[in-house]
């Protein structure tokens, strides 16, 4: 298999342990800058370039920074377009980036997650907050990832105030309930095809509520119920992701789906539960090309 990784940088922990694991596998495997690619876009003749040489992949990983979602779906989109099979589709990377999209998709599935609302006007603030219930509540930038652009509001003033300074900045946020009984722990699912190749909880440091790793929080090994892997199988599905970070949090009514990542880490997961998922993700690779039929409609 010619495979293509899409990545800024083959020093990353995830980028190297594919690029490394595909290699091992007999893989001819290069790591490819999609911000340095660029594309010709005419009649029944995509093609794609990158430092002067015209690339042609049979797949493609795409470890896509969510700072530059539009350009690097494009790219992936640009590699579909020309017969490459994409561990994850460029709608579906879109999708889930789109974080008020994604939980509008994933709760009208029926997957339980968080009461969540979202409002325009700062005269509305009150009357969401009433919707979503009582304080503590969590204010999140659509925009943040690991972890940055989360508060936790413990009273109705206090939550009036985050949001209005937020939106006084033009951000656009999200207010969901603060599950108490999680105690500052989720978990952390990699969905590959349709089942969980692995598993961890995090725990958040002393005095924080945010679980992450980049925040400061500690990883351990997890095996997650049936529910829970329901739960993250059918998250990934409802987005049409094959490959995904799931996270979870363990509540009073169940688990409750917190977000969905098309490019997950592999560093803390592969530490904590023993398991190597580079190597699954390039085995359903595998079994992709091998078995994909090019007569269905590509996702774009």
């Amino acid at each position: 298999m010619k495979l293509g990784i899409l990545s800024q940088d083959i020093n990353l922990y995830s980028t190297s342990r594919l690029f490394e694991t595909a290699n091992k596998r007999g893989h001819n495997t290069q790591v490819v800058s999609y911000l340095r690619c660029y594309m010709n876009i005419a009649k029944a003749n995509p093609r794609i370039f990158f430092r002067g040489e015209e690339l042609n992949f049979d797949s493609v990983i795409p470890r896509i920074a969510a700072t530059w979602t539009f350009y690097g779906a494009a790219v992936v989109r640009q590699f579909e377009l020309m017969g490459s099979f994409s561990a994850n589709s460029s709608a579906s990377i879109s999708r889930s980036r789109d974080k008020l999209r994604a939980l509008q998709l994933i709760g009208n599935s029926g997957v339980e997650m968080p009461v969540t609302g979202y409002v325009h006007f700062s005269r509305d603030i009150e009357a969401v907050l009433n919707t979503v219930g009582e304080p503590p509540f969590v204010i999140k930038l659509l925009e943040g990832t690991q972890g940055r652009g989360v508060v936790l509001t413990e009273t109705m003033d206090a939550a009036i105030g985050a949001i209005e300074t937020m939106k006084n900045l033009d951000a656009n946020i999200l207010i969901q309930e603060f599950i108490k009984e999680a105690n500052g722990e989720d978990i952390r699912a990699i969905v590959v095809g349709d089942k969980v190749v692995a598993s961890m909880k995090r725990r958040a440091k002393p005095g924080e509520f945010r679980s992450n790793v980049h925040l400061g929080g500690s990883v351990l090994e997890y095996e997650m119920t049936d529910q829970e892997k329901d739960s993250a199988i059918r998250s990934a599905k409802v987005l049409g992701l094959q490959v995904a970070g799931v996270d979870l949090i363990q509540s009073s009514r169940g688990p409750l789906v917190l977000e969905v990542n098309s490019s997950p880490g592999l560093e803390g997961i592969e530490k904590a539960s023993g398991i190597d998922v580079a190597e699954k993700i390039i085995e359903f690779l595998e079994y992709e090309i091998q078995n994909r039929d090019k007569s269905k409609p590509i996702d774009i």
